[in-house]
């Protein structure tokens, strides 16, 4: 027998593989023939792809909605530009959903106080005009501001106004007050001057009930501890 015989003798040499727990279509392969054995893989690897692929899909939907945070959101500033609040990254903030026609409005003046004593430390406070409570903020986004700034000299960002709560609430209010998110600090806002402070890694650290002024000793020592970290 010459080479080229003892070749073709060798490549007819019936190898097979046994796969007792595939699917019976695939339980036995001719390795000596190639379209039979790529026909097998390519089952086989459908086979994986269409049960890991769900998986894998899940996965990430899990991680992507465990890693939000108020870095993720964007509303429009007072003056109708865009405010990302990823611009607020490595900064503590306080987000207090505010109202020109209420009986907390005073607490403007201590807001305005506390950031100006904590902004050079990296506190920032963002102001969210709502007109959910009494409709004590009927007012346009012009309006809310000549008000605040004449009468209180606001100088800490403010947006425009927004739906802090109901079926029209704006998307950061409904992680702000998602129980799943946030159990220790989420729920229905109340009221007007709800606060809620966020730590510089974008965690809500507090929330604090319209009633409690914001340079309170509680808040203002939560304020301190946030920027200790």
């Amino acid at each position: 027998m010459d080479g080229v015989s003892k070749l073709e003798s060798r490549l007819e040499c019936p190898l097979t593989v046994s796969c007792a727990k595939m699917p019976e279509a695939y339980s036995i392969v001719p390795l000596s023939s190639p379209g039979a054995f790529r026909n097998f893989l390519v089952g086989v690897l459908g086979g994986l792809v269409r049960t890991l692929l769900p998986l894998l899909l899940l996965s990430a939907l899990f991680a992507f909605a465990a890693e939000k945070s108020v870095y993720d959101y964007t509303l429009n500033s007072i003056d109708g530009q865009p405010a990302p609040f990823a611009a607020y990254k490595g900064k503590v903030l306080m987000v207090v959903n505010v109202a020109s026609r209420c009986g907390y409005t005073p607490q403007y003046s201590a807001l305005e106080s506390v950031y100006e004593k904590y902004k050079d430390k990296g506190f920032v406070i963002v102001g969210v005009p709502a007109n959910n409570f009494g409709a004590q903020e009927p007012g346009t986004d012009a309006e809310i501001k000549t008000f605040c700034t004449r009468k209180y000299n606001v100088q800490f960002p403010m947006l425009s106004k927004v739906s802090v709560k109901g079926s029209d609430t704006t998307p950061l209010y409904q992680y702000l007050t998602d129980t799943k998110s946030n159990p220790k600090t989420g729920g229905e806002i109340k009221w007007n001057f709800t606060k809620f402070l966020v730590d510089r890694q974008g965690s809500i650290v507090a929330r604090f009930e319209p009633e409690v002024t914001p340079d309170s000793p509680q808040v203002v020592s939560a304020i301190e501890q946030a920027l200790g970290k």
